[in-house]
């Protein structure tokens, strides 16, 4: 009785108390939840929506078959052996008329010759040249006017336009592309680029990630280790460089290290060499220049863990008899793995991304993935490579992120 008389008490409307306990928690649910809906919104529409896009992008590509709608379907019985029959040539003229006619024969072209170099102006050129066939046979005609259509790997090309979705773009960016017959066979030398492209990003990523961190960690432990008053001074030195636009940083050094800059006249000036070193315009500019730029982010997480690891670890280590360096193994470095790990990871991950300090201090071999997709996004135009380096650029970075969280993860660190 007293049970029931609990659960059916309310207020004096004779609303249960559980009922009404229920709807204040779900309006104040919404509550929050109607404060948060901005910043939600914000994310989606500037962040995921353009991700979407882009790995939407690095898959679709209907050009040819919103261009060439005729020649797609009369290509959909075909086996892909030997040449199209009559009907397929007879489609492809009659695009090609449509085509020149709505001046949209240069974007046909242009598609074709992401995967067949060198058949751009051909297409162009045939379909000026088809608005003069008005009668059969066209397939002797069409390829009296330019044999190109005599060949079967652009007729396999064009059948696997028929679909809006295609692998063509990723397979490139992973230097693979298709053969004459639509099998996947490795690119040519002289165009298989992006796998080296993709190393030479981890490797920048990782000795910039390591630089920083070498010197960025006893820059940590001194400001830890020293009283507020001094250590917030130098902490406005380290933070300095996050004041000053990454233009303004990178440009200072190609002043900095160009061959009669400050570094070479000074290491002139104290005999250490004879002639200017060659400190810029290659890899050793893109890392200084990258490390100072970086060194901030790498600094301020293991900074931030030092300052709650309490000093007297390390004394009660060493009056147990522990030395200075044991002490310090041993004891307080365990503690700022934490720190190590966050920092690291996060110096890696937006050295990943790098495009202005390479393209300004670096050579033309030392250009990270970000040159290429700003390089086909603004001068060739070329969307769906863009989309496909950028798309292979986050997937690798995922993976390399649930790896690092895998092996060295901030969850799975002992202090021992």
């Amino acid at each position: 009785m007293a049970m029931m008389s609990a659960h059916t008490a309310g207020s004096s409307s004779g609303i249960p108390l559980r009922v009404t306990l229920q709807r204040v928690e779900r309006r104040r649910k919404l509550k929050a939840f109607t404060l948060v809906l901005p910043l939600l919104l914000f994310i989606g529409i500037t962040f995921i929506l353009p991700i979407g896009r882009m790995m939407f992008n690095a898959v679709h590509d209907d050009t040819l078959q919103a261009l060439l709608p005729r020649t797609m379907t009369a290509l959909n019985g075909w086996d892909g052996k030997d040449l199209p029959d009559e009907t397929a040539y007879a489609a492809l003229v009659a695009d090609l008329k449509q085509a020149f006619a709505q001046k949209t024969a240069g974007t046909i072209g242009k598609r074709m010759n992401y995967e067949l170099s060198g058949v751009g102006s051909q297409v162009v050129s045939s379909a000026r040249k088809a608005r003069e066939l008005s009668a059969g046979p066209y397939k002797t005609a069409l390829i009296e006017i330019n044999p190109l259509w005599g060949q079967h790997d652009v007729w396999s090309l064009l059948k696997r336009g028929a679909s809006a979705y295609t692998a063509y773009y990723l397979l490139r960016s992973v230097d693979h592309q298709y053969g004459p017959d639509g099998q996947i066979v490795s690119s040519p030398p002289e165009t298989a680029i992006f796998q080296n492209v993709f190393l030479r990003t981890l490797g920048i990523s990782i000795g910039v990630t390591a630089t920083t961190l070498l010197l960025g960690f006893p820059v940590a432990y001194l400001l830890a280790a020293l009283p507020s008053k001094t250590s917030n001074l130098l902490m406005i030195l380290v933070l300095l460089p996050l004041w000053t636009s990454l233009l303004v940083r990178t440009t200072a050094w190609v002043v900095l290290l160009q061959q009669h800059g400050v570094v070479n006249d000074a290491l002139i000036t104290l005999h250490i060499i004879s002639q200017p070193a060659e400190l810029i315009f290659n890899r050793i500019g893109a890392v200084v220049a990258m490390t100072h730029i970086q060194l901030p982010f790498t600094l301020l997480p293991i900074y931030s863990v030092m300052k709650t690891i309490p000093p007297s670890h390390v004394r009660a280590a060493r009056s147990l008899g522990a030395g200075p360096f044991y002490a310090f193994w041993k004891v307080y470095f365990p503690q700022t793995l934490p720190g190590i790990a966050a920092g690291s990871l996060l110096t890696f991950v937006l050295c990943l991304g790098y495009y202005i300090t390479p393209a300004l201090v670096g050579g033309p071999g030392d250009q990270m993935v970000s040159y290429f997709i700003a390089r086909y996004t603004n001068e060739d135009l070329n969307w769906g490579m863009a989309s496909a380096l950028g798309a292979v650029l986050l997937s690798a970075t995922l993976l390399l992120y649930y790896v690092f969280n895998k092996l060295i993860g901030v969850d799975q660190i002992k202090v021992g």
